[in-house]
């Protein structure tokens, strides 16, 4: 079967996007980021995304359900909020209400109406876009219609405030000319790339043009890039972000695979951020799953690829036909690419010393890859789903992996595997469930240590659902664990693949 990754990140690196001008704010040129934490506008690190909305100092969960049916419109799609608190997330069921929100054009505020096909929830990720020390929450539908051209694209902003997110004060970003089959939304991201702004930038990027770059200045965002065309009809593409150089910018890779491409490698497309906004500096192998930490604790950050399946060239391992990860490591020159300064990625497989099972082909390890600091010790871990993994021989009922940050860098030692038949996890493992399809790591209960998200999108003939694994200072816990789907939080669940979209 196929997965598909996340969609909150990636272009292709055969075809970079020309370097974006940006519009000069009146009283910004700021040229240092500040450090930013909950009530800080500014995201630079990986570690500044936290998902904090009301500013709390809680991290809080985005889940995007585009398959999800509203008002009887399927694939319409809405989104998931999930507000965190000491006590962690919870769901309808388990926290007072307000504490869970579910938003979707049908909602009162939302701009436009809930229609079959937008995939409202296709893309998700947040930001302070407006400098207001809440971070805002910033939605992709690419199927959203706008006029005559289908599947033009659109993108939502709901902003934050201290008591969440509202939509008495919304945005509603297009493409400058909307073009249909352009999928505007496909992928979005926020991060402060520029020294125009104290706040952070949105990204945004659909299959036809590539890269679109909007700055908030005076209560618009307001496009201030023209990229170039990639050259590509995308199929997928994807987002992250990460100071990598340790310049106090955020810098961007781009990542994804297009239909003339390798499914199971991807590519990836490397861009610094600086005073004068994002630039590209060089291509780098892999990328059907990224995710960015600082796993060795230098103040850097650190790149994970991914590739679902089949040897690279570059890693030497011919016999992990079931998936690869790759680690660029970070530091002052940014992250090492396949011509330019620094060392070559490290690759890892199930067939790594320490790494619990064995390299089969089909596992897609890699398929979605998240870091954080799971244990507290002060160097990011990394999360491995792998939904094409057999389970006691219930094929592609998917797994999770954990590798362990050090001083050193990723190690297999101490190395942890779950899969729904492992004790203490609800559920059983099934045929075609994809568990580990979507994997998150994010502190919730501000305890200095990342729970992990696990999902199945296909669980339960395909309604989905979500695996919340509690964190320790030994790792990750089966025990204590639970499980829900979209019925819980207040969404339409028949059909609606919950968990196929979790934000970074």
């Amino acid at each position: 079967m196929s997965f598909t990754a996340r969609t909150s990140r990636r272009t292709a690196g055969s075809a970079a996007v020309a370097a974006a001008s940006f519009l000069l704010l009146a009283g910004a040129g700021i040229l240092a980021a500040p450090t930013a934490f909950a009530g800080v506008p500014g995201g630079t690190a990986a570690v500044d995304r936290n998902d904090d909305f009301d500013g709390d100092g809680y991290a809080d969960l985005v889940t995007g359900v585009p398959d999800g049916t509203v008002d009887g419109k399927e694939g319409a799609g809405y989104v998931t909020v999930q507000y965190g608190a000491p006590n962690g997330i919870g769901t309808n069921t388990t926290v007072p209400k307000g504490e869970v929100q579910l938003l979707s054009q049908s909602s009162k505020g939302v701009p436009g109406t809930s229609e079959t096909g937008d995939r409202f929830g296709q893309a998700v990720a947040s930001g302070d876009l407006d400098g207001d020390g809440f971070d805002d929450l910033v939605v992709g539908a690419p199927g959203e219609d706008e006029g005559t051209a289908e599947d033009a694209g659109r993108v939502t902003v709901l902003y934050g405030s201290k008591t969440g997110l509202g939509t008495e004060r919304t945005a509603s970003v297009t493409a400058a000319t909307p073009t249909a089959g352009a999928r505007f939304g496909l992928a979005v991201a926020a991060a402060r790339f520029t020294g125009d702004t104290v706040a952070d930038q949105l990204v945004v990027l659909d299959q036809r043009t590539g890269l679109h770059v909007f700055t908030y200045h005076a209560g618009v965002l307001r496009q201030v890039g023209t990229p170039r065309s990639t050259g590509h009809t995308l199929q997928s593409a994807y987002l992250t972000t990460g100071d990598y150089d340790g310049d106090g910018f955020a810098d961007l890779v781009v990542s994804g695979y297009s239909p003339d491409d390798d499914y199971a490698k991807g590519w990836s497309a490397y861009y610094a951020g600086g005073t004068e906004g994002l630039s590209f500096q060089r291509d780098l192998h892999g990328g059907l799953g990224t995710a960015s930490g600082d796993i060795n604790g230098d103040g850097h950050d650190d790149l994970v690829v991914g590739q679902r399946g089949g040897a690279d060239e570059t890693a030497g391992d011919a016999d992990a036909p079931g998936g690869l990860v790759g680690v660029y490591y970070g530091g002052g020159d940014g992250l090492a690419g396949t011509e330019g300064p620094g060392t070559a990625p490290q690759w890892w497989s199930q067939n790594s010393p320490g790494v619990p099972g064995a390299a089969e082909q089909g596992d897609a390890w890699g398929n979605d890859l998240s870091v954080a600091d799971v244990d507290g010790d002060g160097f990011a871990d990394v999360a491995v789903g792998s939904p094409g993994e057999d389970a006691d021989g219930e094929a592609d009922a998917g797994a999770v992996w954990l590798l362990r940050g050090t001083q050193d860098g990723l190690t297999g030692s101490g190395a942890q595997s779950f899969d729904q038949n492992t004790p203490g996890i609800p559920g059983a493992a099934e045929a075609g469930d994809a568990w580990g399809a979507q994997v998150r790591l994010v502190d919730t209960d501000g305890d200095g240590r990342a729970e992990l998200v696990a999902a199945a999108p296909d669980e339960n003939a395909g309604d989905g659902a979500v695996w919340l694994l509690p964190a320790s200072g030994n790792g990750l816990l089966a025990d204590g664990s639970r499980s829900y789907g979209a019925s819980a939080l207040g969404g339409s669940a028949h059909g609606a693949h919950f968990g196929s979209v979790v934000d970074e």
